[in-house]
Parts: C-alpha cells; structure tokens; sequence
C-alpha cells in the first residue's frame, strides 16, 4: 500500500516555505519604515509655545510669566539616545560638575571691558576703556546671576519704547539726560522717547530731517554705524526704514547705555574709537553716524575720522551734527568760544578733504560728507595732497586685535571715475540673495556663486527644521546670535521673522566672510570666542553655535566657552549647537551643570547624518539681593 504524505509533494513544502519567509520579511520591513515615519512625525512637530518648547528639552522651570499664561501643551518628545549608534564612552556614575552663581556684584559683568583691570591701562586715547580680557587665572567658573526681580523683556516692537526697570536697575542717565529726552522711569519700567542729544524732539523727526537731504529710504541705503549712540535711538527709528545699524558706545559714565540698547531689541556692541581699529571689515558700511558723540574727529592727524573712512563703502555717507557744526547758534550753550569752534571745524573739513571726500550739504545742525566712488582722482591728488598717504597694507579688513594706522586704506581698482569700486550691491531687499561683488569677482578663495546658492538653500532647509524645533517665528526672539556666521546664510533664512542677527565671523581665519554678510545687507563683527563678546549680559535670546567648538576645541577650554554663552544669553533663552555626537555629548555634560536643559536632535536630513543637533535652554532663575558682596 502505498504511503500517504497528507500534503502533497516535498516540492510543494518547500515553495509554501519560502513564501512564508518572504511574508515575514516584507511585514517586518513594512512595520520598521511605519515606525521610523511614527518617530519622525513626533519629533518635528512645531511647538506652540514656549511651555511646549521647555518640554521638548526636559525643561520643569518656567518663568512666572508662562506660569500664568493659557497657552500649553503635552506634546513631550522622545529622548533620543545616540550611545549605542555612535558607540560615545559616558561614565554615567561622574557626577555633572556644578556652576555656582556668582556674587551679585557680577550682575553687569563685561569680562574685557572691566573698569576695575581697565584703570590699569594708559588713558592716552582711551586704552583704557578698549578690550582688556582676564587672564587664564582671572576667569570666572561661575554663572552670571540675573538680578533678583528680573523679568522676561518686552516683545519687539514694545521693547523700544519700554524696559523693565528691574532687568537694569539704573536711574542716571534719566536724571542725566533728563532735559534730551533719552530716557524716562515710569513706575516699574523705563520708557524711551526718541530723543537724543541733538534731536531733543525725537529720532523720528531727526532721520526726516536727513532724509530730506540723502536718500534714506530707497533701498541703497542698507548698513549704518552709529558712533557713540547712547541708548541707539537713531538706529532704533531706522529699522522702520529698512536699515540696520551697527550702534556702539564704551562702558562709562552713562551707565548701561548699550545694555539698554540691546534690552530694547536694537543692534549694539561696546566698543570706543581708541587706538585699535573697530572690529568691522574695510568697506562695511553704507552710511556712518556721529550725533554730539564726543570724538576728537580732527586729532592725532585724523585717525579716527581715516577709520570711519575704511570701514565705508564706496560712495557712503558720513553724518556730523553736534559740535561744531551751526556754531554760530549753539556756541554759548556750548560754553566754548566762537573762535575754538570755528578751528575744529576747520580742521574736521580739512581731514575731510584729505580723505578725498566731498561735503554734500550742510543744513542747520546737520553736515554731511560722501566718500568718493573709487580712488582713481583720489590717487592723482596724492601728487598735490601727500597725507594721508595709501595703506600698503594688503588685507584691509584684518581688523581684530589691530592697530589704527594714519593711512587712507585703498579701494579696489576701478575702470573709470563712474565705477564702484569692488562692485556695485543691489538695493534692499534683493541686497540679501544677490550674488556679493567680493564672490563674484573671486576675492575670496574657494567661496563661489555656486556656494552661495548651496548655502542658500541649506540654510532654507535648516529654517524649516528650526521652526518646528523652537518658535522663531513666532516673536519669542529679538536679539539673535550666530557665533559661526559663515556666510550669512541663518541671517538671511530668519530675515522674514522679527529679529535682528550679529554675525560673528571667528577672527584670523582662512575665509574671511564678514565683508560678504555686510554686501548681504547684514551686520556683525569679528570674534574671537577665547575671549569674552563685547556686551553685557542677558542680551540675546537666542545664540547659534554651528561647528564652534569644532574650531575651538584645541585652542581653548571649551568650559569658558560654555560659560560666556550663558552670560550673554537671556534667562529662558535658547542655544542650538550643530556637531558631531562626540562634541555635542561634551557640551551637554557641561551646560547640564550650569542649569541648562537640553536634548541631542537629528540632523535635518535624518538620523544617518553624522552632524546632530543639540537644542538647550537657559532655566529661569536670579541672584538673591540679600547675598551682595
């Protein structure tokens, strides 16, 4: 009888075998790939609010303003845990090194522009008011403490007109400037009217003024730099005109007056026409502003006045109002005689036309003078005029760390006495995605039309991830930092948003791309992130850090780094690192010492990218007024 096998041929086993195992393998890919798109939707969902945006870094404080706020969520993303893709050593037992706050004393701390180690230095030409940075031994290890009642600033554009008294508890300059109208207390806040030294009846009425006489608001007018600004209220009525000023002013007897720029949500650095040149690249800036600021223009053979002219661009505009211009009508309001007046200004025309400039009009209390477009008549005169002679320097924006020289730095050669020397910008706003002149003409090695628009479209992409991330279109940020600037491309993507970037470009590198940001329409500044940034603290809301401390790392304790960062950046403000795992796993076993949260996050292109990102907030909390010392 012949043996029955139930189901068919051995044949026929083997078929319905590897169909079975060709089910299981589709089904269990299938159920990865929804998992993986599972995952990705929970983590970029965008965040509403600042609550939402504290949970997604694990964030349990919040400030008392939020506390009160209707607005929440319960959306709490997933940690994410990079140590056994990336195979990072974390001794887990270590315990996280805590950063005590400092006194209360530190409250308003400028590491390099301290008064106490600057009455150390020579008063010749205010040496002792430029960077003196503390020694390796004299830095701090320990968090700036915000002051005991500080709240979280008002949103632009509230924040200029008003401040909270508590965030800068200094009533001088509204004593002081009483009768100029710079500054007002009213109860528990500041409010700032407009006014200035020279414009007592508002800055919006003074920059009608000017602009009666140039072109303000045309669009060829993008960049300023207002020298010696007070509390920057002409950069701050400019902004509704489209043009971003770089205010500055040194730590001195007006107390805070740049902390209470940047506490209203304007551009501004400390910073003094000394004996080092301003950090600031050679042909930067479209017009350059001095209102009764104090600066000697026509001393030591017209050295600050040749500084202003390297930092101009072509064809810029320099405006004087103040002492001595209409000395006829102010001279003894000035309480100066008519004839030491009349000898300034002499001299100021005279550096003035050395410098090849021609005055466009003087009206009331208002000069202004234009810097030629090239240098090709200028060149001819130097056989009449031999001072200042031409820089023989070849590299005219090396700024950092550099000394003044009385020298007229040379533009770039020119065909013809109509040609823009270095090449002619596009008017604002396509200024910002136009192709630079300093790329065009190849200036700058191995940064090209190409590169730009790669950078472009990176930083558009980065933008959109960023968005879901962190509110940045939302008006929770104002002042915005970018340690790592490149070529202005975060700028450029958050110019949409209300919120104003410094661009800092790491000083003594091999691409030097500030000048670039500047012929984008966009402001910032040399930086050597060593060191202290020149401002107060609690002045930005938001800090980018991409690839920093991958330049930084062999140079410096990235700890101080770290701990500067925390000093600049306001309570509840946010910081983004972009590095590797192994950097970003560094930085995040420091700042969880320093009461930060904080949470490691794909690259936006997914989780097989080696660059990660790490999104952290700075907690609320303040000093404690009973601990002063």
């Amino acid at each position: 009888m012949a043996r029955d096998y139930g189901g068919g041929s051995p044949k026929h086993h083997q078929v319905e075998s590897k169909k079975k195992r060709l089910t299981m393998i589709f089904g269990v890919s299938a159920l990865c790939i929804v998992c993986y798109c599972l995952g990705a939707w929970q983590t970029t969902s965008a965040p509403v609010s600042r609550s939402e945006l504290y949970n997604r870094v694990g964030c349990d404080e919040v400030s008392s303003q939020m506390k009160t706020s209707n607005a929440s969520s319960e959306s709490v993303a997933p940690h994410l845990d990079f140590e056994s893709h990336h195979q990072v050593d974390i001794n887990k037992s270590e315990a996280v090194q805590k950063f005590p706050p400092c006194a209360m004393t530190y409250s308003e701390y400028t590491p390099c522009q301290d008064p106490n180690r600057g009455r150390k230095f020579d008063r010749k030409m205010l040496k002792y008011r430029e960077r003196h940075c503390p020694t390796k031994e004299e830095q701090l290890l320990c968090l700036i403490p915000a002051p005991p009642k500080y709240k979280t600033p008002f949103m632009w554009p509230q924040s200029r007109d008003f401040a909270w008294y508590d965030n800068i508890p200094h009533r001088e300059l509204s004593i002081e400037k009483a009768v100029q109208n710079w500054i007002q207390v009213e109860g528990d806040r500041f409010r700032f009217p407009g006014g200035g030294t020279m414009f007592p009846k508002g800055a919006d009425a003074y920059i009608d003024d000017i602009n009666a006489l140039i072109p303000l608001t045309k669009g060829q007018i993008r960049t300023a730099i207002d020298t010696g600004c007070g509390v920057a209220s002409w950069g701050a009525y400019l902004l509704k005109r489209n043009i971003l000023t770089m205010s500055f002013a040194p730590r001195d007897t007006h107390a805070a007056q740049v902390q209470f720029a940047l506490e209203r949500g304007v551009p501004a650095m400390i910073g003094v026409m000394g004996s080092k040149r301003l950090p600031y690249p050679a042909r930067a800036f479209d017009m350059a502003h001095c209102s009764r600021c104090l600066i000697p223009w026509q001393n030591n053979d017209g050295l600050y006045l040749i500084e202003v002219d390297r930092v101009l661009r072509p064809g810029a505009y320099w405006i004087l109002s103040g002492p001595p211009i209409n000395w006829k009508k102010h001279w003894r309001g000035w309480e100066r005689t008519q004839e030491d007046l009349k000898q300034e200004q002499d001299a100021i025309e005279a550096v003035a036309k050395s410098l090849c400039w021609k005055k466009v009009i003087q009206k009331n209390d208002l000069a202004i003078w234009q810097k030629p477009l090239n240098h090709i008549e200028c060149i001819r005169s130097r056989n009449v005029v031999k001072t200042p002679h031409l820089c023989k320097s070849d590299n005219p924006d090396m700024a950092w760390d550099r000394n003044m020289e009385t020298c007229i730095t040379p533009l770039p050669e020119a065909n013809n006495p109509n040609d823009v020397a270095g090449g002619a910008l596009e008017k604002w706003p396509e200024r910002a995605f136009a192709i630079p002149p300093r790329i065009s003409s190849g200036s700058i090695p191995g940064i090209t039309p190409e590169k730009l628009k790669e950078d472009n479209d990176l930083w558009k992409q980065r933008m959109e991830r960023y968005k879901r991330i962190i509110p940045i279109s939302k008006g929770r940020y104002r002042n915005v930092m970018d340690m790592n600037a490149y070529l202005g491309g975060f700028a450029a993507a958050a110019s949409k948003y209300p919120v104003w970037v410094m661009n800092t470009v790491p000083a003594n590198t091999n691409q030097d791309t500030l000048g670039v940001i500047y012929e984008r329409g966009f402001i910032g500044a040399y930086q050597d992130w060593c060191e202290a940034f020149s401002t107060y603290p609690r002045t930005y809301d938001l800090i980018h850090a991409g690839g920093v401390f991958s330049i930084y790392q062999d140079r410096c304790d990235i700890t101080y780094i770290l701990l500067e960062m925390d000093r600049i950046l306001r309570p509840e403000g946010t910081v983004i690192f972009r590095d590797t795992v192994e950097i970003l796993t560094k930085i995040k076993a420091i700042t969880d010492g320093m009461r930060w949260k904080s949470q490691i996050m794909d690259h936006e292109s997914g989780p097989f990218n080696p660059e990660k990102i790490l999104v952290a907030v700075k907690t609320y909390w303040t000093g404690e007024a009973n601990k002063q010392s």
